[in-house]
């Protein structure tokens, strides 16, 4: 059982709560980070390229706290390509005994969430203050704007967001107007529109365009993670 909410102390971040069931899960990218409590240890889990399949464990729920796109690293004072496609306990980031109180605070907290949310705040509040740039990047790409046209109502070169966007996202900028695309062609189609209108609407050339990016990032047809 998943379940999910606004975070409402740190903009544009998610708190979400999942408890395993039997059998495999499907993670799919969203161009986000996300700190989790997870079998007693703090894990990044940093952006993915491609769906991540879990398998059901034993144990209590996992607790997480979703960044939101380039949000990641200015907490975890860390570039967003150094977690690719993977899980990193946070202790193998940040010094031990540091994780280690933390850990417990977590744990121990009668809202886990609330804990993680007050740690994302005091770091962001000690980050390099973002320009904007990140937020504006991840609303024109996901608006399906092409990548030099992006670059240039920012200011930047294609080659100075593709630096950027590496260290704030994981990866440059087609891949993550990739995910964006997928996510938003997605809610389209949870949301009741047929594959077809989703395929125009989300800007894929036809519904065959559709089905084959939603497969390369998935890792299964669009069907599959449709209800019913």
């Amino acid at each position: 059982m998943y379940s999910e909410r606004p975070a409402d102390r740190v903009p544009g971040a998610v708190l979400w709560r999942s408890v395993p069931e039997p059998g495999t899960g499907r993670v799919l990218p969203d161009g986000c980070m996300d700190l989790i409590l997870l079998g007693g240890r703090l894990v990044v889990a940093g952006p993915d390229t491609r769906a991540m399949v879990t398998t059901a464990a034993p144990g209590g729920a996992a607790v997480g706290l979703r960044f939101a796109p380039g949000q990641g690293p200015s907490v975890l004072g860390e570039p967003a390509h150094a977690f690719v496609d993977a899980r990193v306990a946070l202790a193998d980031v940040w010094p031990e005994r540091l994780v280690r109180e933390l850990t417990e605070r977590v744990a121990l907290a009668a809202s886990p969430g609330a804990v993680l949310q007050e740690l994302a705040v005091d770091r962001l509040r000690r980050a390099e203050p973002d320009a904007g740039w990140r937020t504006a990047a991840v609303a024109a790409l996901g608006r399906g704007r092409p990548v030099a046209e992006t670059a240039r109502r920012l200011g930047l070169s294609e080659r100075q967001l593709h630096r950027r966007s590496l260290r704030a996202f994981g990866y440059g900028p087609k891949t993550l107007a990739r995910v964006l695309r997928m996510q938003r062609a997605l809610a389209l189609a949870r949301g009741g529109v047929p594959l077809a209108g989703v395929a125009a609407r989300a800007g894929y050339a036809d519904q065959a365009h559709l089905s084959r990016e939603v497969r390369a990032l998935a890792g299964v047809p669009v069907g599959q993670l449709l209800p019913g």
